[in-house]
């Protein structure tokens, strides 16, 4: 087939050639004559000898004028050879391709399939006439947190195809707007451009339709897209967020050229028979044309289906098919079979590739012989992945595959394609190449300013914060290896919690079946979790901190680390504290003091009485004490002992506490990657901003041991990753001295005393 297809091509070419013959040679083979007498044309619309143009051989006509005509000829003649690509081999299986038809159903399985392999052949001579440089569009409506999720694998899968540029259009609730803004704002793919239309605006255009499909009102606003869409746009690809492409999104937007007449709805066939009314006893379906058409695939063409008057005619129908069918079973997929129904020449039907449905009970084997056959699947069932299909695991396979892909891998830039300044991306490039790539710590310098891709709240989240403005969210990040510590802080934690997690696309996955697998998880909806994507080097902990600080719903936030749990009840606590210490009206730092135990199995203190007794006894130690004493000395574990209220403790070199503060407190230093000097900087600069360091006396919280980290590894290895750390944290004294002045100076003493 792939030779069949390349001596088409090579025929083309060399038609092509033909016609580009210079002038001069036009005259003289309109002008001359063979030996036979008889006159050359050089256009295929002219076939007949005794054509009337040259009936009188005999006769010369008007030079300048021939050579006119022969141009214009030949300008058709290119438009003719644009369309007839594949007509060849369509004329070649004519026999078999007139078997199948989607609309009679009827055929047994060979030969359908030899119909669809006859149609995909004409297919590879009938290459889109898509422009290089052309934009695509493509509509999406997607509302909440699982929709949100899902259609990331559907733009992964359109990206890792794609030739073209593309313009995303994006019909999304509050939710998905802001989890789907930011992801693209951080994936900053070249060449894609994204717009956002409310969502919530649109629910009074089709909330008087009752529908009783999973997908609820949202299944419902494809209808009003000619409405909502720019009236400057002619044309879009609308898409369930269930679908995955196999092959260039370019191949389905060229289908547009195809449409004749007053076709302006491009579908393809439902491949079960809900439309036929032969599910069950007293199944009874809204109309449909024979099997009706499934609208997980759509091509709209916007400019003529606004002539027509469109939304007048979706509604009409609608309501006319409501005073009996009451409400819709499967959303707009319902009212377009309503109106096609009735106007069958609004449709322009797709082969079935375009549209592989694998919901159970469908016929879509039909629809594909071999791997290249797919162009796009369907997982339009409530189960999904789960549903029943002879060749669903090689689905799954492929689903999957664009599920785990490295997304930073399609950053991927169209050349030759020049696309719209992005100035976030020109700021970029701009602070790269001010870095000298011979300083021996550039990578820790180049990590400040890479972008990583994030996803927020990756799995739902629901939560209000309390009217009383106590209200505390823990704050912590995490990575693969600390996984098993979500469980356990969720018993110890009540309140809200926001969380970073450092992942790949296929960490990403696993975090999903363990939080799915959870009960307890599961059953905690006050928890953001909040995926940044891993790329570079180093760990980010202090960009992680800020993902997490940043979607902080509450007044106040307790900034922890994953590998701590905190007592129970110190959700309560703090929020009493938060009163009690007026933190509305002052700029404080509440300290949490910090404590550890060497066993992975520890009897948790229930009271702080039951703690000083266990680390009396050796079994809990103050944290890092035989390592990093300088860490929590200022905390005064001492006095904490015996102290019954709040004291204040005054800041000292390389302190580096978990504080409860306010929620508009500064940010971390992003420079400080990996391991060292990340809370140390914190603390300085809350200590800069005059934030006053208070101990509570009946809080605390305990470390719990795992094996060390890869980036203390490297840190305690490498000599150079120390030497670097030692530059980075003179760099940041000396802009807290220009930022901070007279004040800071003691920072500089303090680090040169210790």
């Amino acid at each position: 087939m792939l030779g069949f297809c390349r001596g088409r091509r090579k025929f083309l070419a060399a038609s092509l050639t033909l016609l580009f013959v210079p002038a001069v040679t036009w005259i003289y083979l309109f002008t001359g004559r063979y030996d036979d007498g008889k006159s050359v044309s050089l256009s295929p619309l002219d076939t007949q000898p005794h054509s009337p143009r040259y009936a009188a051989s005999g006769q010369r006509e008007n030079l300048e004028v021939r050579v006119r005509e022969v141009e214009e000829e030949n300008r058709v003649l290119r438009k003719q050879l644009s369309l007839v690509q594949g007509r060849g081999s369509a004329h070649r299986h004519g026999n078999r391709s007139k078997t199948y038809s989607m609309e009679e159903g009827t055929g047994d399985s060979e030969t359908l399939r030899a119909g669809i392999v006859a149609g995909n052949s004409s297919e590879c001579g009938q290459q889109p006439v898509v422009e290089k440089c052309e934009t695509i569009h493509v509509a999406i409506v997607c509302a909440g947190y699982n929709a949100s999720r899902d259609v990331v694998t559907l733009v992964k899968s359109v990206l890792f195809h794609r030739r073209n540029p593309l313009h995303f259009h994006l019909i999304a609730d509050s939710i998905a707007k802001q989890i789907l803004a930011t992801l693209f704002e951080t994936w900053m793919v070249p060449a894609v451009r994204v717009d956002f239309y409310d969502a919530d605006e649109l629910k009074s255009e089709v909330s008087w339709i009752p529908n009783k499909h999973y997908s609820g009102i949202y299944g419902l606003m494809k209808l009003v897209l000619t409405k909502t869409l720019p009236a400057s746009l002619e044309r879009v690809i609308v898409l369930d967020t269930d679908i995955t492409f196999a092959t260039d999104i370019a191949e389905l937007w060229a289908v547009f050229h195809k449409f004749k007449g007053q076709q302006v709805l491009g579908l393809v066939e439902n491949q079960s028979d809900w439309y036929l009314g032969n599910l069950w006893k007293n199944h009874r379906p809204w109309p449909a044309l024979g099997r009706g058409y499934n609208t997980g695939v759509i091509l709209l063409l916007l400019d003529k289906l606004r002539k027509m008057k469109w939304e007048q005619m979706w509604r009409l129908t609608a309501e006319r098919e409501l005073m009996s069918m009451l409400s819709t079973s499967l959303a707009d997929q319902d009212i377009f079979n309503a109106v096609i129904k009735q106007n069958p020449f609004l449709v322009h039907q797709l082969p079935c590739f375009w549209n592989v449905q694998l919901s159970d009970h469908t016929r879509s084997e039909q629809c594909y012989r071999d791997v290249s056959d797919l162009k796009v699947i369907h997982w339009n069932s409530p189960k999904k992945l789960r549903v029943k299909n002879k060749h669903v695991e090689f689905f799954r396979n492929l689903y999957l595959t664009f599920l785990e892909y490295d997304g930073n891998l399609l950053r991927r830039e169209l050349f030759g394609c020049p696309s719209e300044t992005d100035i976030n991306n020109e700021n970029l490039q701009k602070q790269l190449s001010e870095l000298d790539e011979d300083d021996l710590c550039y990578e820790f310098r180049r990590e400040r300013f890479t972008v990583h891709r994030t996803h927020l709240y990756f799995l739902h989240y629901e939560y209000e914060p309390a009217a009383d403005d106590t209200d505390v969210t823990l704050v912590a990040q995490l990575s693969m290896d600390r996984l098993q510590m979500l469980e356990a802080i969720c018993k110890h934690w009540e309140g809200p919690i926001s969380l970073a997690l450092y992942l790949s696309d296929a960490e990403a996955q696993q975090f999903l079946r363990y939080a799915q697998g959870s009960e307890v998880l599961l059953n905690r909806r006050n928890v953001g979790y909040h995926i940044v994507y891993k790329e570079g080097q180093f760990y980010p902990v202090n960009l992680l901190r800020n993902v997490a600080m940043k979607h902080v719903s509450t007044p106040y936030m307790f900034l922890s680390d994953i590998d701590f749990l905190p007592m129970y009840g110190l959700y309560e606590s703090l929020r009493k504290s938060v009163v009690q210490l007026d933190m509305s009206n002052t700029k404080k730092a509440l300290i949490i003091p910090a404590f550890e135990t060497l066993r992975y199995r520890l009897s948790f203190p229930k009271s702080k009485a039951e703690l000083l007794s266990m680390l009396d006894m050796g079994t809990l130690f103050t944290f890092r004490y035989h390592v990093w004493t300088k860490g929590h000395a200022p905390t005064n574990f001492a006095k904490w002992r015996t102290a019954t209220t709040p004291y204040r403790v005054e800041w000292e070199a390389d302190f580096e506490p978990y504080v409860v503060v306010r929620r508009n407190c500064p940010e971390y230093d992003r420079r400080f990657v990996g391991f060292g000097w990340n809370k140390v900087a914190h603390i300085m600069e809350l200590d800069a901003q005059e934030y006053e360091f208070t101990v509570l006396p009946n809080a605390y919280m305990i470390h719990m041991p795992h094996a060390p980290s890869f980036d203390i590894t490297k840190f305690r290895s490498n000599k150079q990753y120390r030497i670097c750390l030692k530059t980075l944290k003179e760099e940041f004294q000396q802009d807290m001295s220009r930022r901070y002045g007279f004040t800071a100076l003691k920072y500089l003493t303090a680090e040169n005393n210790s």
